[in-house]
């Protein structure tokens, strides 16, 4: 299942890209983002909140990449080898590959691929505390709306895949979206 998810958000960026890749590609078509929000990270013991930051570059109408910077700001209790714990998300970060398809003039429709990794810090009885540091590979998808040339929203829906853990989680956003 993990596989198929990855694989048709790789086809939905690529398929994206497409008219993108067949057009000669200019500098002056190259415009920048930047998002400020807020996330929901859940791996079906636990929801996790942060603020979320991304800064992301545009090429021309179908390609960009992004990174994101999140913190989080509240604790959940959860299983972590069979003891009952508080976890909380230090920070995370991720870089994408984003492919935009434009269906209003002013909204489009995204899909997403990256790689990124998560600061967990995990307090347990008797104080043992310790920090569970994981990478994933994230596929995702979402929509923007933009109410005039600058300021929008997005939301958006990206799984994150552990790569040595169990640590799966959905994670949901919103966020206020400013073209520069």
């Amino acid at each position: 299942m993990k596989s198929l998810v990855l694989a048709a958000a790789t086809l939905a960026v690529l398929g994206a890209a497409a008219p993108a890749l067949a057009q000669p590609m200019s500098l002056s078509g190259i415009s920048g983002y930047g998002t400020l929000g807020v996330e929901d990270l859940n791996d079906n013991s636990a929801n996790i909140g942060a603020v979320t930051g991304r800064l992301g570059a545009r090429f021309g109408r179908y390609i960009g990449v992004e990174g994101e910077l999140s913190g989080g700001f509240n604790s959940a209790r959860a299983d972590v080898g069979g003891t009952r714990s508080d976890v909380s998300l230090r920070d995370q970060y991720a870089a994408y590959a984003v492919g935009f398809l434009p269906i209003l003039p002013n909204a489009d429709l995204l899909a997403r691929i990256g790689y990124g990794a998560s600061d967990l810090h995990v307090s347990q009885p008797l104080n043992n505390d310790f920090n569970r540091y994981q990478t994933t590979w994230n596929a995702g998808v979402g929509g923007q709306y933009f109410f005039d040339g600058a300021n929008g929203v997005r939301l958006d829906y990206t799984r994150e895949t552990a790569d040595r853990s169990d640590l799966d989680a959905n994670v949901f956003s919103a966020a206020y979206v400013r073209k520069f």
